[in-house]
């Protein structure tokens, strides 16, 4: 118990003493996680609407990969991109691998898909007299498309901040394709695993605070987007 106490008093300075080091890795984390949040939201909002609102052949083969993409691995992620940047990959002249670059395609990835179904959820939920009144004032499509996501806004906002809480916590895909080097691709997630391993668990109990203040925040703008939405 006393071992415990220590620890949480040490990290407990670290955080409030605002170490360099801890603040470094919790930005490279804010910093790659808004990146992929960012990207998956400009591509899978628009898809998102575009998929519920359209009709076409292999729809539903479409969101069947979707939910899919939902459940997948993170490793398999990090091990395909991983394949695809290393140097002797099709990617490999980029030179994005082990960069915060990187690290966000690969987290992009991951959260494009909750961006889309999501969307497509708040979309497809909506009272069907919107789009009848769309059509009955003339819209143009891409009036609709502002109509529609207008009316849907706090659970388009909503799938961002889940997206982003996804990523924000992600370890594999940090690990596999930033290597976790000290100073440029070093995670709140993959320094907690390395320096609870060394046995710096000041550190990693500091970056836990962190990353735990971190998941409130995200939780926290979520609950009110809801509650704004009600």
């Amino acid at each position: 118990m006393r071992f415990f106490i220590d620890a949480l008093y040490n990290a407990l300075s670290l955080v409030l003493g605002f170490d360099p080091e801890v603040y470094l890795v919790v930005w490279t984390s804010l910093k790659v996680s808004g990146i992929a949040t960012f990207l998956a939201s400009f591509v899978g909002i628009p898809l998102g609407t575009l998929l519920a609102l359209k009709q076409f052949r292999g729809k539903q083969a479409v969101l069947l990969i979707l939910n899919t993409l939902m459940a997948l691995p993170t490793v398999v992620v990090g091990l395909f991109f991983y394949a695809l940047l290393t140097r002797q990959g099709p990617l490999g002249d980029l030179g994005l691998l082990f960069t915060p670059e990187g690290i966000a395609l690969g987290l992009f990835v991951l959260a494009l898909p909750i961006v889309v179904n999501l969307t497509l959820a708040a979309v497809q939920g909506m009272d069907p007299r919107v789009f009848v009144t769309c059509k009955l004032l003339g819209a143009t499509p891409a009036q609709q498309a502002w109509m529609i996501m207008r009316e849907a806004r706090f659970a388009v906002m909503a799938a961002v901040v889940m997206a982003f809480g996804r990523v924000i916590s992600e370890v594999g895909i940090a690990m596999m394709l930033g290597g976790n080097i000290k100073g440029f691709t070093r995670t709140m997630t993959t320094a907690i695993a390395l320096e609870t391993s060394k046995g710096e668990f000041e550190l990693g109990l500091a970056l836990g605070i962190l990353l735990m203040a971190v998941a409130f925040v995200v939780n926290a703008l979520l609950f009110f987007i809801q509650r704004s939405r009600g």
